[in-house]
């Protein structure tokens, strides 16, 4: 039995979670484990209070709840390409010079467009392509939603589309459900050629075009009609094309009416497959809401090597950095957090990415380096060893270096070299 003494309260506590033996195990297995021992009137209760305030556990466990935050949908366009959708599909074999797939659709008709690029390409090189193959037929649009590709966050994109009065609204950081529309899209062209060049896959670039005319007009179950149907008001005829002169004026009257008729059915059609799709999503989600001020843990994407050629399993580190604490709300699912000075990451997060903090105000940490894709990127912290190997017929100085984030025995053998070159500032 244990009188009241908070502090040796405490001590047990610890002993029994945050020990080795106690293995930051859950509230019932701690209390289990404290109970064969020692005995106080509201232990259980105690011991809840702790396991959920400590900060390792919270830092480390996996998230079991549903992933926070409703589905928000975007607003539905008021006419065709005032809204438009981009992203691209690589990782193509090479056909006829080209490796890239830039995808551009109407976010309203759901009309697309698919154009073969070459790689490397800049935000020049796509901006020129967009004008040329996009802006020519439909003019500028009013908003693009996109993913944070490198071309899309290029100082040169954002400001040749400001100048034009378009706005660019990139996905949430880790969050690319925004753009899942896009995606969607490219995972129907990559279907579409695969079963048409599955023996031939160097051909692609051949059946792009009758990729594009099969997806514009195919039915697409959101508008009930096809895209081609949506955007023009009619279906693309399979025999003689239409002459001038066989069509009264009252016909052109009456055609100019049904496509009226068919742009408000559709937008009936997209709210209804909208909210259909809301009610379905939120089933798995759960609504949180965060105030200013709150300590949050922020979830980034896996440890992955970019520094160097090698991989270091980083299979053990925490899921969870922090906490760091919210100064901003962005839109209704997203907020913007108070990062350290120097942090090269962005600090708007969806809130699925955010799990608040259990206790009193901690101190803020270190945020790792994040690389251009958005994964955890690693520097080098110091120089433990030195020496000199046989590289084919000269001698190389290799180095042991250890990285940031990760624990001593990570360190690895590095080309000296190679290592300066890729970190100029860093002083080894």
């Amino acid at each position: 039995m244990v009188g009241k003494d908070d502090e040796l309260r405490s001590e047990i506590l610890k002993f029994f979670h945050g020990s080795p033996m106690g293995g930051h195990s859950g509230v019932h297995a701690s209390t289990k484990r404290a109970t064969a021992v020692v005995y106080w009137k509201g232990l259980r209760k105690d011991m809840k209070r702790f396991v959920r305030g400590c900060e390792v556990r919270q830092q480390n466990k996996h998230d079991l709840q549903h992933p926070r935050g409703l589905l928000q949908s975007l607003p539905i366009p008021e006419k065709a390409w005032a809204s438009i959708s981009m992203d691209f599909v690589e990782g193509l074999p090479k056909s006829q010079g080209k490796e890239v797939i830039f995808v551009v659709v109407d976010r309203l008709t759901k009309y697309g467009h698919f154009i073969d690029m070459t790689h490397p390409y800049t935000a020049l090189d796509v901006a020129r392509v967009f004008m040329e193959q996009v802006f020519r037929l439909h003019g500028l649009p009013e908003t693009i939603v996109c993913d944070r590709d490198r071309v899309f966050m290029s100082i040169f994109w954002r400001e040749l589309f400001l100048k034009l009065g378009v706005v660019i609204t990139p996905s949430t950081a880790y969050h690319p459900e925004t753009d899942d529309q896009t995606e969607r899209v490219n995972q129907s062209l990559e279907t579409y050629l695969r079963c048409m060049t599955g023996e031939r896959p160097m051909e692609w670039s051949s059946w792009l075009y009758l990729a594009e005319w099969w997806y514009n007009t195919s039915y697409h179950s959101e508008i009930k009609s096809t895209p081609h149907m949506a955007l023009y008001g009619q279906e693309p005829s399979l025999h003689l094309p239409y002459l001038a002169g066989e069509s009264p004026v009252a016909q052109v009257d009456r055609s100019l009416q049904q496509r009226e008729a068919a742009v408000q059915m559709m937008k009936f059609h997209l709210k209804r497959a909208q909210k259909r799709m809301k009610q379905q999503a939120d089933k798995q989600r759960t609504e949180c809401e965060l105030n200013l001020g709150d300590w949050v843990y922020l979830k980034l994407q896996p440890y992955r090597q970019h520094s160097v050629q090698r991989r270091i399993c980083h299979k053990l580190a925490p899921k969870w950095f922090g906490p760091y604490q919210i100064d901003g709300r962005v839109g209704k699912v997203a907020y913007r957090l108070n990062l350290p000075a120097g942090s090269r990451v962005h600090p708007v997060f969806h809130v699925s990415q955010l799990k608040k903090h259990i206790g009193s105000d901690p101190v803020q940490s270190e945020l790792p380096v994040i690389g251009v894709d958005g994964a955890i990127a690693k520097e080098p912290v110091k120089i433990l060893e030195r020496r000199m190997v046989k590289k084919g017929n000269r001698a190389v100085t290799e180095v042991l270096v250890e990285w940031t984030n990760s624990f001593p025995e990570d360190a690895t053998w590095e080309n000296l070299y190679k290592l300066q070159q890729q970190f100029p500032s860093f002083n080894p």
